[in-house]
């Protein structure tokens, strides 16, 4: 097992090499892009986008059945393994306050920039049968999301997809007042600016390509899947401030940290709003560190009863 897959938490169904002849018996056409590298290992060339969305595809089938899964090329094509972390993270940090890990439809998520790949709803609901709410303020985004939820009947009851119309809201517009969630969730745009955000893809792709030609830009994206005016800080900044207005109505904020130097000020951000507890959570996502920010403003003797 590599170093890279042991980094993945223990549930993580990822965590062995990929099985190639079984994704391919999901996804045939992943066969064109699948080949024996210099260390003798199979793999797939992660800087070919194509390939990337074929892998996507059969894992999201073999793992976690669903069909016809697709994105249009536009868009982000997120790690699948990754994603299955923060999912996994989320249940550790719910067993803290219910005891155990809490399954089935009484938890209710919230997954905040969905995404045309819907990827968590999928990932969090098949792992733990947890019902999942889906916003994005792109239509064409969720419209191929609803997509997904179409070819497999059975996730329509369990997971919704809601439009946010204010990109300056986060929570606003979207929670009404008797929602409640157990969680949200969100991997924010990490980018300041749309140059910010093609200097990093190109980074990538020439780390994963390991090549001097002009790279390809790899893994697509829309503007709000990886960039937003101030960035990521800015962008959590906002959901710290706002979520003090929802402060009864979900027992666990979290949001995905990339830039470990954010943390101090939202730190900071997180004391001023008074939360009544709050941890960032280490995550190793491949070579990548990230982490998971998550507080509540719910007192710890409270917590227990969002599970009964």
């Amino acid at each position: 097992m590599s170093t890279e897959k042991s980094s993945l938490h223990t549930r993580n169904l990822h965590r062995d090499p990929y099985d190639f002849e079984q994704l391919i018996s999901c996804v045939p056409e992943l066969k064109h892009y699948v080949y024996v590298n210099a260390y003798q290992t199979t793999t797939i060339n992660f800087s070919i986008p194509k390939a990337v969305k074929l892998l996507n595809k059969a894992l999201l089938e073999h793992f976690y059945h669903v069909e016809n899964w697709d994105i249009p090329d536009t868009n982000l094509c997120p790690p699948i393994p990754g994603r299955a972390d923060y999912v996994h993270y989320i249940a550790d940090l719910l067993a803290e306050s219910s005891g155990e890990i809490p399954a089935g439809a009484a938890v209710k998520g919230l997954d905040i920039g969905t995404g045309a790949n819907l990827v968590y709803p999928l990932i969090a609901h098949r792992s733990y049968g947890w019902q999942m709410l889906g916003t994005d303020i792109n239509g064409d985004s969720l419209k191929n999301a609803q997509e997904i939820l179409d070819q497999n009947q059975d996730l329509l009851p369990v997971i919704q997809l809601q439009q946010q119309p204010d990109p300056k809201h986060i929570f606003k517009n979207i929670l009404k007042s008797d929602d409640r969630f157990t969680f949200s969730m969100c991997n924010p745009p990490f980018h300041d600016s749309e140059e910010s955000a093609i200097k990093g893809n190109i980074r990538k792709t020439k780390n994963l390509s390991k090549s001097k030609k002009k790279p390809l830009l790899n893994f697509g994206g829309q503007q709000s899947e990886l960039w937003c005016e101030g960035g990521e800080l800015a962008f959590i900044s906002t959901m710290i401030q706002e979520s003090a207005q929802y402060s009864s109505q979900i027992l666990w904020f979290t949001c995905l940290v990339s830039k470990k130097d954010n943390l101090p000020k939202l730190n900071a951000l997180l004391k001023k709003a008074k939360v009544a507890d709050f941890k960032t959570i280490e995550m190793a996502q491949g070579q990548k560190i990230s982490r998971m920010l998550a507080w509540t403003f719910i007192p710890q003797k409270e917590r227990r009863t969002w599970f009964v």
